[in-house]
């Protein structure tokens, strides 16, 4: 879903704007909006995390299950840590 937003531009940049979307072939609308989102760049999927929680019912025997409340710690922290180097 789409909400609606309304900018003033200065006359000389919403004359260049238009001619741009123009030379694009599309609106002026769908060029500020491709402007935005590569400003903004695209959203991390966050990964579903309840994929784990079956990992160690298999027949055999299972480091994953036996270990894996240490291992998602250890995951989170890592996730954790890589989040603050940026």
């Amino acid at each position: 879903m789409m909400a609606r937003t309304q900018i003033t531009l200065e006359r000389e940049t919403h004359r260049r704007a238009r001619q741009r979307a123009s030379d694009l072939g599309v609106s002026l609308a769908e060029y500020l909006r491709t402007l935005v989102k590569r400003d903004l760049g695209t959203q991390k999927k966050k990964a579903d995390v309840s994929c784990i929680f079956d990992l160690g019912r298999s027949k055999g025997v299972s480091n994953i299950a036996k270990h894996k409340d240490r291992m998602i710690a250890e995951a989170i922290q890592a996730d954790f840590e890589r989040s603050r180097r940026r």
